[in-house]
């Protein structure tokens, strides 16, 4: 009762306010992502990826007063108490450390591979940097802490696959780690400083979600299910899950997520009244709302935190609607415009207000901030009632970072596509409470070409009305999250279909394209899945030669075992590579002969079954670029593992001369593989 009170209480004072709660041992982090406060909110510290700098603003004068070189490719930054900062550079396997008023890095301290997350113990001594995978292992990633005083690791803990964002709990004793492709939450105990260890590899997040049996109704905009698919059998899955953080008081946990279809998706037979196109097969969510929406939706999952491990609340184990006797104290899993005109997509940071009261979401496809209630799903000061969104607010180009000062007064915004700072303050007390101030400080230029740059704003856009509709809202990246995969395995009406992974693989220069090599040219594809998939227009030569150079300038995914010389199993490994005929297929530059083959793992049986006419084609050899990092493997995505691919019909000598290789050649071979 004095939760849902002080909720209720927040719930009518203005957003920015300042209505304050109580902070729990200093775990609480009022920034997300590329930019973080200084304690005294005196300074305000923005990492740009694409130029490899931390700039620092003056908030009082709001102007860039310096920037500081830090290591490639920083990802996110925080600040410990002493105000020393700290930068993860996801593509140095480093951590750059600025001590406040320096102009120079104090240290680069060595982690892991791609490390992203990152938070300081509230008493300072201890850094805790999550990295995507180690030195040793391209399948898990690990927990780093380092000692503050020394700069060095006291130890690393590995972790579940690709792990990303960190929150501390109970004080610092224990930590949740978010999963990115997973889309789920594990739980770590620090309380022995020197003995950390898993408390819990995940939740049933994904199960709680899907838990609902009951038929829904069919509505007017609702896209015919395939036959052998019932009406009430559509299921989703949590991913993408980039961050995870608290609330003031401790006792939740917000993890911004995107929402996927995972049962058979059926081929729209019109335009589903979407404009600018056909229309993604319908959409959907966990929430059971059938009307609109594409295949991938914008979505928040609350944790509630006071347990021994975070226990997601989800809403479908009622429909969304809640049970006679009680009403939700938490916001629901979708985040639902309140508008068909500004669509939210894409989360990529997050920060809950000092009040505990409002949570604001930076969608980076949509360039707004979407603010929620934290702790309510419904309210007079809520514009409708089929969104438990309060307002978007506009902000620039690819959003990534936000941080909200300590008085609850401002909120800072990083644009990373157009390298600006927006910065959000309260204007009134109606709905439209909070606006962007004044113009967008400009923090760094443009390194890509004005190609590149230009596509890499319709990759990621999920408004502009050339690449989806409103009613479908997704972009190029909602399904190649980063430029890469996203793990997941799509219906589609052709057959199971695994994102393959754009990044670094040369992509445009492997024609034919798509898994079935139907598509003979880059622009047939992309107007296909622009129009077929996305409920967008026709694409002009210009717009995809704008698509085509962004996409060849996706940075490969750091192989752990990038640079270094074979090792004997590695080298066994290449020798086996070319004994068992995989550089037939898999060959030159790219790795690929872009050629049509079977090997065997055509799915002829049940609801998601190849189509005929791909059978007789055959599939389209991927490139092996990076491939230890983008699994699940297959088409279908039914091999988890390298191995579990090589053991999957290695008798039938279909996919390479494989019948020959022991258990102990398979190992060699997946070595191998797993540094290309």
């Amino acid at each position: 009762m004095r939760r849902q009170g002080w909720a209720a209480f927040c719930a009518v004072t203005l957003v920015l306010s300042g209505c304050k709660e109580r902070e729990v041992a200093g775990t609480w982090s009022n920034a997300s992502g590329s930019v973080a406060l200084s304690r005294d909110d005196a300074l305000l510290y923005v990492v740009d990826a694409d130029n490899g700098i931390l700039a620092v603003v003056d908030t009082a004068r709001q102007e860039k007063v310096s920037e500081v070189r830090v290591g490639p490719r920083p990802e996110r930054v925080t600040v410990g108490p002493d105000d020393t900062v700290y930068v993860t550079n996801r593509g140095g396997r480093s951590v750059s450390v600025i001590r406040r008023g320096d102009a120079v890095e104090a240290a680069r301290i060595d982690v892991g591979v791609e490390p992203t997350g990152l938070v300081v113990s509230p008493d300072g001594d201890t850094l805790y940097v999550v990295n995507s995978a180690t030195r040793t292992s391209a399948t898990h990633g690990s927990l780093t802490a380092i000692d503050t005083e020394s700069l060095t690791a006291r130890w690393e803990l590995p972790l579940g696959e690709e792990p990303r964002g960190i929150a501390l709990l109970e004080g610092g004793r224990k930590a949740a780690v978010s999963l990115f492709r997973q889309g789920d939450v594990m739980t770590v105990d620090l309380s022995d400083a020197d003995r950390p260890r898993v408390l819990r590899d995940g939740t049933d997040l994904n199960a709680r979600a899907n838990a609902a049996s009951a038929p829904r109704a069919v509505t007017a905009l609702d896209t015919p299910l395939p036959p052998s698919a019932p009406r009430g059998a559509r299921t989703f899955r949590a991913r993408g899950m980039v961050d995870i953080m608290g609330a003031p008081d401790g006792r939740r946990l917000f993890a911004p997520v995107l929402w996927s279809r995972e049962d058979a998706l059926a081929a729209s037979p019109d335009d589903g009244g979407f404009q600018g196109g056909d229309s993604l097969y319908g959409g959907g969510t966990p929430c059971g709302a059938d009307v609109g929406g594409g295949v991938v939706a914008a979505g928040l999952i609350t944790f509630d935190a006071d347990g021994e491990a975070p226990e997601p609340v989800v809403d479908d184990l009622d429909e969304c609607k809640p049970p006679p006797d009680r009403t939700p104290d938490y916001p629901t899993s979708l985040i639902a415009s309140p508008s068909l005109i500004t669509p939210v997509q894409g989360p990529a940071a997050a920060v809950v207000d000092p009040s505990g009261a409002w949570l604001f979401l930076v969608n980076q496809e949509t360039n707004n901030v979407a603010i929620v209630p934290a702790w309510r799903r419904s309210g007079q000061d809520l514009p409708n009632s089929t969104s438990s969104v309060r307002q978007t607010v506009l902000v620039g180009a690819g959003p990534n970072g936000i941080a909200i000062t300590r008085d609850g007064r401002k909120v800072y915004v990083y644009n990373a596509f157009d390298h600006t700072l927006s910065t959000l303050v309260s204007s009134g007390d109606g709905i439209d409470a909070v606006s962007e101030e004044r113009t967008r400080l400009p923090i760094a230029g443009d390194v890509l070409s004005p190609m590149a740059a230009a596509g890499r704003r319709l990759f990621f856009t999920a408004t502009d009305e050339r690449m989806t509709s409103p009613m479908v809202a997704i972009s190029c990246g909602s399904c190649h999250l980063e430029g890469r995969e996203d793990g997941h395995v799509w219906g589609f009406p052709d057959g199971p279909r695994q994102t393959p992974s754009l990044a670094g693989r040369m992509t445009t220069s492997t024609a034919p394209f798509h898994w079935s090599g139907e598509f003979s040219g880059l622009g047939d594809f992309m107007n296909a899945t622009v129009k077929d998939r996305m409920g967008g227009k026709a694409l002009d030569s210009d717009t995809v030669a704008k698509l085509a150079a962004f996409i060849d300038t996706i940075p490969a995914t750091d192989n752990p075992f990038r640079g270094e010389p074979l090792t004997e199993a590695q080298a066994r490994g290449a020798a086996l590579f070319k004994k068992a005929a995989c550089d037939t297929c898999h060959a030159g530059a790219v790795l690929t002969n872009n050629a049509n083959a079977d090997v065997g793992t055509f799915v002829r049986e049940g609801v998601l079954k190849d189509a005929a006419q791909v059978i007789r084609a055959g599939l389209n050899t991927p490139s092996l670029l990076g491939v230890g990092r983008t699994a699940p493997y297959l088409h279908d995505g039914s091999a988890p593992t390298l191995r579990a691919r090589l053991l999957n019909g290695r008798e039938s000598n279909q996919h390479g001369l494989t019948a020959q290789l022991s258990d102990a050649d398979v190992d060699d071979l997946v070595e191998y593989l797993q540094t290309l």
